[in-house]
């Protein structure tokens, strides 16, 4: 499985940019982060990604889990964000707030 790994130095518009693209394109979106400010980003590349989405009927959502990598022969924990995608009737279409009704 192959993720878009997010560190405490990616710019949370450039992750939106790739996580907005990937959802249009119909591929999955799965993250990998190591370590708080990555965490970090990749929640704020998420709230980034789902306002260029929602405009367009589409709205996302993400769940984390952990997981044990290796890095440089080193056990490290990561957290692993699953985004997924939910297509919004023109009844939940969102007002000027953004909000769904």
């Amino acid at each position: 499985m192959e993720f878009l790994k997010v560190s405490s130095k990616s710019s949370p518009a450039s992750v939106a940019g790739a996580i907005a693209g990937m959802v249009k394109d119909g591929v999955p979106v799965d993250m990998q982060c190591v370590g708080a400010g990555a965490v970090n980003q990749a929640v704020k590349a998420i709230a980034i990604a789902r306002g260029f989405l929602i405009p367009t009927g589409i709205d996302i959502s993400c769940a984390p889990t952990f997981s044990d990598i290796e890095i440089g022969g080193e056990m490290r924990t990561a957290i692993r964000i699953a985004v997924y995608v939910h297509r919004l009737n023109p009844i939940e279409a969102p007002g000027d707030d953004g909000r769904v009704s």
